[in-house]
C-alpha cells in the first residue's frame, strides 16, 4: 500500500545523468512509496535495452550534430528526445506497480488542459489517432517503473531525421512515416508549455493517489553513486555493446515487435550469436543467445535449445513466433 508520493524534478538535459538518477532512484524507492520522476534529455536518441543502434539511429549524423546516444534498461523502440518533449517515470515497488493508475495521471493531466487523450494498445497514448506519448517498463524482479515522453513542442523535422523506423513497422501502424504517426500537443493547445504540463502532471499525481506530492528529500540521493551510474550509461559497452561480425542473420517483425538475430556460425556451430529486438519483453530477448550459442546451426538444433527457455503466458506468444522464424529461415 502507498502512504507516501514525492517528486523529483532533474536540472539536467544530460541523457547519461538522468537515466542514472532514474536507476539510483529505481533501486532506491521505499516499500510504500511512489516517485514520480520528470526529465529531459536535449538532442538525445534513446534506444531500447535490446535494440541495434546503428540499425534504429542515424548514429555518425546524431554525433556530428551534437548529438547523444543512450540505451536505457527498459524494452521498448527508439525515441528522439530535444527540450519540446516531457519524460516521467513512476518508481514503486513491484507489489505497488499499477499501470492502470499510473497512466491515469497522464490522462488526466493532459485531458484537464482541454486535449482529450486516450490509452492505445499497451504503451502509447494518443490524441485522434496520433501517438504524443510513447511508455515501456522494467523490473528487476522487486521494484519497477514505467516511464515515457509526452511531446508537447518537439523538432519534428529532427525527429523523423534520426531515426531509422523500419517500414514494416510504419505499415503495421498503417501509417507512411514517422511524422504522420505522431504529433506534438501544442497543434491541439497552442500556449501549452513544458512548465504547465508539469503543473498540471503534480495536480494529477496528488488527485490519483489521493496524498499531496512531496519532493523527493536531496539526502536520499548519493551522487557517488549517481556518478557511477552516469559512467555506465555514458559507456561504449553499455550503449554499442559488441557488434558481431556475423556470417547469417534472420530478421522478422511480428505483432508483438521486430527481432533480429545475428549468428556467427563455424563449422555447423554457433560460435557466438546477438539478438535483437523493440519487444518490451526484454528478458526474454536477452536469453536467446545464451541458449543458441554452442548448438548446431540447424533448425532441429535452434529449435530444441530454444523450447529449453522458460516462458510465461506473455511471453510464450514471442518464443513460438521466433521458432517459426527459425524454421522457415534454416
Amino acid at each position: 500500500m502507498i502512504t507516501s508520493i514525492q517528486y523529483i524534478i532533474s536540472n539536467h538535459t544530460n541523457p547519461y545523468q538522468n537515466l542514472a538518477l532514474e536507476e539510483y532512484l529505481l533501486k532506491n524507492v521505499g516499500e510504500e512509496e511512489c516517485i514520480l520522476y520528470l526529465w529531459q534529455n536535449e538532442k538525445t536518441v534513446v534506444i531500447g535495452k535490446n535494440q541495434n543502434p546503428w540499425k534504429e539511429c542515424k548514429v555518425a549524423e546524431l554525433k556530428q550534430d551534437g548529438g547523444r546516444l543512450v540505451r536505457r534498461l527498459s524494452g521498448g523502440g527508439a525515441v528522439f528526445h530535444d527540450l519540446g518533449n516531457l519524460n516521467f517515470t513512476f518508481l514503486v515497488r513491484k507489489d505497488n506497480y499499477d499501470i492502470v493508475k499510473q497512466l491515469e495521471v497522464i490522462l488526466r493531466a493532459v485531458n484537464r488542459l482541454g486535449i482529450p487523450a486516450e490509452k492505445s494498445g499497451r504503451n502509447d497514448i494518443m490524441v485522434a489517432g496520433r501517438k504524443f506519448s510513447g511508455n515501456a517498463f522494467y523490473s528487476d524482479g522487486i521494484h519497477n517503473y514505467h516511464h515515457g515522453t509526452i511531446l508537447v513542442n518537439v523538432d519534428m523535422s529532427r525527429l523523423s531525421h534520426y531515426l531509422n523506423v523500419a517500414k514494416e513497422k510504419l505499415e503495421s501502424k498503417g501509417v507512411a512515416s514517422v511524422r504522420t504517426r505522431v504529433v506534438n500537443l501544442q497543434e491541439y493547445r497552442p500556449d501549452l508549455s513544458i512548465d504547465t504540463i508539469k503543473e498540471e502532471l503534480m495536480n494529477a499525481f496528488g488527485e490519483v493517489y489521493g496524498r499531496k506530492p512531496e519532493p523527493r528529500k536531496p539526502i536520499l540521493i548519493d551522487p557517488k553513486e549517481i556518478a557511477k551510474l552516469t559512467i555506465k550509461f555514458s559507456s561504449w559497452e553499455w550503449i554499442y555493446g559488441r557488434r558481431l561480425a556475423f556470417s547469417d542473420c534472420y530478421e522478422r517483425r511480428f505483432p508483438w515487435g521486430n527481432i533480429e538475430i545475428q549468428f556467427y556460425v563455424s563449422a555447423g556451430v554457433i560460435k557466438a550469436c546477438t539478438a535483437y529486438s523493440d519487444s518490451l519483453y526484454t528478458d526474454f530477448i536477452e536469453q536467446i543467445p545464451t541458449y543458441l550459442e554452442g548448438c548446431r546451426f540447424t533448425a532441429d538444433a535452434m529449435v530444441h535449445a530454444l523450447q529449453k527457455i522458460p516462458v510465461e503466458e506473455e511471453t510464450s506468444r514471442l518464443q513460438k513466433d521466433i521458432i517459426i522464424l527459425l524454421q522457415e529461415e534454416n
